[in-house]
């Protein structure tokens, strides 16, 4: 057993993921990597962790490089620039990949990639930060779309028009209006999801790890909104 597997299955070893349940995962690589961990044999450890009937996602965000002067997303050829893990699984596992040319989703398995931010609410769904904090969680941007889109979204006379090539060679035009680049202050539900039991922590190679199902986070983060629109902008 590579040290990868041995690290992947004592992370999930208390998460009892179903089989068919859905992993995202959010990650940074260099402290493993320093460590000796490889991150192409700790992607297949986790694809083959979850096995054939589970999902697994990961973020493969463009918002760098496809801009309103560079307006083209290409499903198989745009790189995302979220951490090597990420990438890897991009390209080596993923067979699916939102068409939203800046926040896109990469993913392997039975659950639709399109729109997966909120697909996730209605399956058993969980959220991995591998060396990362709630900062990360991008799962909390769709609880800000949906409870208070004119705090943390562009008006919507400033969206933005992009082309959006899928790996099939089919255009979509998408238009979206971007997040407000503010000082967001998500770990502050870190602390709510340890007090109710529902936070899992560890380390591996010297890298913390936390784990929670979506649905615990999303209940967190909508009851904290609709109590306080602006709750998770920091001050």
């Amino acid at each position: 057993m590579s040290q990868e597997t041995s690290a992947v299955r004592s992370i999930l070893h208390d998460a009892r993921i179903p089989d068919d349940g859905v992993l995202v995962v959010h990650s940074a690589f260099r402290n493993l990597g320093q460590r000796g961990h490889r991150a192409e044999t700790f992607v297949d450890a986790l694809a083959e962790a979850l096995g054939p009937r589970a999902t697994l996602l990961m973020p493969a965000m463009s918002w760098r490089t496809v801009t309103p002067t560079n307006p083209f997303f290409d499903e198989l050829k745009t790189e995302s620039h979220v951490g090597v893990m990420a990438e890897i699984f991009r390209v080596s596992h993923a067979t699916k990949r939102s068409l939203h040319p800046t926040h896109s989703v990469a993913g392997v398995g039975p659950v639709s990639a399109n729109s997966p931010y909120g697909l996730m609410r209605d399956y058993e769904a969980f959220v991995l930060l591998l060396g990362v904090g709630f900062e990360r969680a991008t799962v909390i941007h769709h609880a800000e779309e949906v409870i208070a889109p004119e705090l943390y979204l562009y008006p919507r006379h400033e969206a933005e028009t992009y082309e959006c090539r899928d790996r099939h060679g089919q255009s979509v035009t998408v238009r979206l209006r971007r997040h407000y680049r503010l000082n967001r202050n998500f770990q502050q539900f870190e602390g709510r999801l340890a007090e109710r039991g529902q936070l899992l922590s560890g380390e591996v190679a010297g890298t913390r790890w936390m784990l929670t199902s979506v649905r615990n986070l999303l209940r967190e983060v909508f009851a904290a909104l609709v109590e306080r629109p602006d709750t998770i902008i920091a001050r």
